[in-house]
């Protein structure tokens, strides 16, 4: 069941939401708890049912183990949270890389082992980190006070399951028994519905109609010109930013439809004027996580320069392939780790390069290398990367006069008697939506501007524009790009 679904907006997320404040209002917040953790069960189960059994068996574990550490005073308490971690990373590795490790060794020494072909979980990745995160914490700072109930929430609360943000105990646990959230806020109610319909129309109206140009330009990847390679990267730097943006604008507002905060995971990124800025702005809380739980643990800054730089390179390696199973994630993940050692190098002469060179050196650097985390290979972006890097003013020219082929399938969509595959359509809608992502308002500036007053009908007004308009281009209900990470 996908956010962007009819299902989800008209079936199960109306549902929840009054029997959930029902339950608050009649009965008791434990109900209501239990309610929301059913209500997420059956929000992922729906994906697949055989989901269920492998996530509720993590959950048990995870909790178990938490316990065991937290009410223990013993020398065994930091072996039993090894082995707490160690149990979570078998599980990811399992279904995320076995079929990756067995490839390599057939490649290396010529076997030929079958491969499991195994499906990954959704959220596997996420809901890892998050286990981990708590395990750690149990060790830390002791996590005994906590009930099942609301582990189970924490873990499953269906707005941030599947792509995150990866949230920590101690940000979420307590908001569950806060009394002033047991009845219906309608503040938070107007906000939430804002930012998911905000999230929603960059999911269906943006992202999945800019993706069709870059679905068929790295279909064609060999037989594209100069300006189509550009085109091509452009148009899934563009997908992908409106994409996790809008899931993540989502996620927020849903949560808060149930008066529950989840932490800003996307901020404006392609805005950032250096690597380490924008990863201050994408993906927050898995930088967070990583910041937290690896690059602390392994010294951090405090163990001279050449040590700090080979953590960071360590977190961003993690960082490559926690997102996928594959070389070409691997090598985007290294990229952004030498960059970041690059920028804190720079840093130290004192140089300061104007703002927009800069900024524009840095979404260029993230352009390049978005192009290995999209590409099925290394070989497929090396060559996607080359056709950019080769200047052909007779392409640019036979692309805007000359029939072409590599987003012919493009011209199967179109609107308002528009073909998305004519070029003009092509610059036209990539550079409006360059333009917003470089210079708008982000959403949650937009949410935290909102005011409840007179003001605040005509942001209803432009709401249920939004929705509308999504709803009309929803037909295509594509999932979200992270949800395969």
């Amino acid at each position: 069941m996908l956010f962007n679904s009819f299902e989800f907006i008209f079936l199960f997320l109306p549902i929840t939401f009054i029997i959930y404040f029902l339950l608050n209002r009649f009965r008791n917040q434990q109900y209501a708890i239990y309610w929301l953790v059913l209500s997420s069960l059956i929000f992922y189960g729906y994906f697949k049912l055989t989901y269920l059994a492998i996530i509720t068996i993590s959950i048990v574990v995870n909790f178990a183990l938490s316990r065991v550490i937290s009410s223990t005073n013993s020398r065994w308490r930091k072996t039993y949270m090894i082995i707490g971690v160690i149990f979570n990373i078998i599980i990811l590795c399992y279904y995320k890389y076995t079929d990756f490790f067995i490839g390599n060794i057939n490649s290396l020494f010529g076997t030929n082992f079958a491969l499991l072909h195994l499906l990954l979980p959704l959220g596997l990745s996420f809901i890892t980190f998050q286990q981990i995160a708590f395990i750690v914490d149990s060790y830390r700072d002791g996590t005994a006070h906590y009930k099942f109930s609301h582990y189970a929430l924490f873990i499953l609360f269906f707005p941030q399951l599947i792509a995150g943000p990866i949230v920590q105990h101690d940000e979420m646990l307590p908001q569950y028994d806060t009394k002033g959230n047991r009845k219906i806020i309608y503040e938070h109610v107007a906000r939430g519905l804002f930012i998911f319909a905000i999230g929603l129309v960059k999911k269906v109206v943006i992202a999945d109609t800019v993706g069709i140009w870059a679905n068929e330009g790295f279909a064609n990847y060999s037989n594209l010109s100069f300006i189509e390679a550009w085109i091509t990267s452009l148009s899934y730097t563009v997908q992908l930013y409106y994409d996790f943006s809008g899931y993540s604008d989502m996620a927020i507002g849903l949560a808060l439809l149930f008066n529950i905060k989840l932490p800003v995971n996307f901020y404006s990124p392609y805005k950032a004027r250096n690597i380490q800025e924008f990863w201050k702005k994408w993906h927050m809380t898995l930088n967070r996580f990583l910041t937290t739980y690896v690059y602390f643990p392994l010294g951090g800054s405090r163990k001279g320069a050449f040590r700090t730089y080979i953590n960071i390179l360590i977190i961003f390696f993690i960082s490559g392939f926690w997102h996928g199973a594959g070389w070409n994630f691997v090598l985007w993940g290294l990229m952004h780790g030498f960059a970041s050692v690059v920028v804190r190098l720079f840093s130290k002469t004192r140089i300061k390069l104007p703002y927009l060179l800069s900024w524009f050196m840095t979404f260029q650097f993230v352009n390049i290398a978005w192009i290995y985390f999209r590409a099925t290979s290394i070989e497929q972006a090396n060559t996607i990367i080359a056709k950019m890097f080769t200047p052909n003013m007779t392409a640019i020219t036979n692309f805007f006069t000359e029939p072409h082929t590599n987003f012919a399938q493009a011209g199967a969509f179109n609107i308002l008697g528009l073909s998305f595959s004519d070029p003009i359509v092509i610059v036209v809608g990539l550079l409006i939506t360059l333009v917003i992502a470089f210079t708008a308002l982000n959403s949650i500036q937009l949410m935290d501007k909102m005011k409840f007053n007179w003001g605040a009908i005509i942001y209803t007004q432009f709401m249920i524009a939004l929705v509308l308009v999504s709803i009309y281009y929803m037909q295509k209900n594509s999932i979200f790009l992270y949800f395969n990470f």
